[in-house]
């Protein structure tokens, strides 16, 4: 004959608490572990791209057009503009990169790798580029606009004064852990954060070029 145990002696038996204990907690204490990772990347991925960004519209402020020449010029535009006459405060912008008009190679390129061509640490006295801060961003997600200033200095030697916009387009959080547990993890974007500038000498030449 079978004898079971009484229900008082069931429910006062400890034996087990401790696994059972740690089954429950140990699934949580993972979860929160890679919680906070998780967000350590996506942070340090956000700030990296944001300064990246102040770079390249920084760098772009002092750098030939990006966009073409002819739709550079497009900007200076005014038509039958007789000398005297107040600049017209239409809104004209240019873009290139990230799904609109193909950039300039080699000023794209200046304005992605920096002044010594490469990704990673800058050479000594080299012009840092938005990769050497932000590898982890390709060419493809980098949008930079140039738009009419209004400031009115339409005769200076290369061009009108414009307002430089450099943002992200279509990029996302590169994460650890979670883009290979779930699909929708590996489309959280980053955001655009677009950084402006007031152009400045917009040329790579120093001066008597």
């Amino acid at each position: 004959m079978v004898k079971f145990p009484s229900f008082r002696r069931f429910t006062s038996d400890t034996a087990g608490v401790v696994m059972v204990e740690a089954m429950i907690s140990i699934p949580i204490l993972i979860m929160i572990l890679v919680t906070m990772v998780e967000f350590g990347v996506a942070t340090f991925q956000w700030n990296q791209s944001i300064k990246a960004l102040q770079i390249g519209a920084r760098l772009a402020s002092v750098s030939s057009p990006i966009v073409t020449d002819t739709d550079y010029a497009t900007l200076s535009d005014f038509g039958a503009l007789i000398d005297g006459d107040p600049v017209p405060t239409s809104v004209v912008s240019v873009s290139c990169g990230a799904g609109t008009n193909p950039c300039n190679a080699t000023q794209f390129n200046r304005l992605y790798f920096g002044s010594d061509g490469v990704c990673g640490s800058p050479a000594p006295g080299a012009v840092s580029g938005m990769c050497d801060t932000a590898p982890f961003l390709g060419p493809d997600v980098i949008r930079v606009t140039y738009t009419r200033a209004g400031l009115g200095y339409v005769g200076r030697p290369f061009g009108p004064v414009a307002t430089i916009t450099v943002e992200l387009h279509n990029t996302s959080f590169d994460l650890l852990i979670l883009d290979d547990l779930f699909s929708w993890a590996g489309s959280i974007s980053i955001p655009a954060h677009p950084v402006s500038i007031t152009s400045e000498d917009v040329s790579n030449c120093k001066a008597g070029c």
